[in-house]
């Protein structure tokens, strides 16, 4: 694949909804965490537009059913 032809990724929050606390949104440029989605990374500056859903809560949610499974 030639140079020229690569699309350049521009960086998304990745939302992180958890089973048990509040969201969190990761900066996929610097993994920056915050508590909500910034049009600017606090940590690299980078302009951000796009968040991404990330279902984590649902393995979290498989692990408790399994820990208190009878």
């Amino acid at each position: 694949m030639s140079f020229f032809n690569q699309k350049k990724k521009s960086p998304v929050w990745i939302q992180k909804t958890h089973y048990l606390k509040a969201d969190e949104f990761i900066c996929s440029a610097c993994g920056f965490k915050a508590k909500k989605a910034f049009r600017t990374c606090p940590g690299c500056k980078a302009q951000i537009s796009k968040v991404k859903y990330e279902a984590s809560w649902v393995d979290e949610a498989e692990f408790v059913d399994m820990m208190f499974d009878d």
